[in-house]
């Protein structure tokens, strides 16, 4: 079975960041998992310490991750039910970006 990520980096609308916060993980992150394929996610917020290149333009980096054979069908399935998602104005949507990224190796550790 093929392993992915799918990562998205987004913004809250100024000011309106708690809101966002709540509604990303109580609401839509439990919606996404509910797609067969999704079977995890970790939110992320940049922090003030090596930030650097585009992605700095965004506060937030949710991963995905999906285990799959048919990486369309999920992202297909996805998209059938994206239009009954809740989702929150408190989300930027001028400025979001994501993509899925296929694994090209096992996971790798520091030896230590």
């Amino acid at each position: 079975m093929g392993k992915y990520s799918y990562v998205f980096f987004t913004n809250a609308v100024e000011g309106r960041d708690d809101e966002y916060n709540a509604w990303y993980t109580g609401q839509h992150v439990p919606d996404v998992l509910q797609v067969p394929g999704f079977v995890a996610a970790t939110r992320y917020r940049l922090t003030e310490h090596g930030a650097m290149g585009p992605t700095a333009q965004h506060r937030y980096l949710i991963i995905y991750e999906v285990e799959t054979d048919t990486p369309e069908a999920v992202l297909a399935e996805l998209g059938h039910r994206a239009p009954e998602m809740v989702m929150s104005d408190a989300l930027r949507t001028d400025d979001l970006t994501g993509a899925l990224w296929e694994a090209i190796t096992d996971r790798l550790v520091a030896k230590r």
